[in-house]
């Protein structure tokens, strides 16, 4: 699914305020880590991850990467953090409502 510049715009938004939820270490993208990812997108939809000094990755490596694994939209990449999206299947997360054009 590919997000509109507006999604984009409001996703950005939310995502501000929020701290790094999951962390890309020195052992890069292992499957753990691809599957606490997973885990964690799907109680949040939405998360803020960190690429830490360690890492043989950019930000932005990391987070296609990533996004590509899970099959989320990276929203925005800036310095060492990035933020993907993808949309729960759980029906007890509150999903988020994206505006439509």
């Amino acid at each position: 699914m590919a997000l509109t510049k507006k999604q984009t715009k409001q996703l950005r938004a939310l995502a501000n305020s929020l701290k790094p939820l999951f962390y890309v270490g020195k052992n890069d993208l292992t499957e753990a880590a691809i599957k606490q990812a997973d885990e964690t997108i799907e109680k949040h939809e939405l998360i803020k991850c960190a690429v830490q000094d360690g890492s043989g990755l950019t930000a932005k490596e990391a987070a296609e990467q990533l996004a590509e694994q899970l099959g989320a939209d990276v929203v925005q990449t800036i310095g060492n953090r990035f933020v993907i999206y993808r949309r729960s299947k759980r029906d007890d997360v509150e999903h988020i409502r994206l505006v439509r054009e």
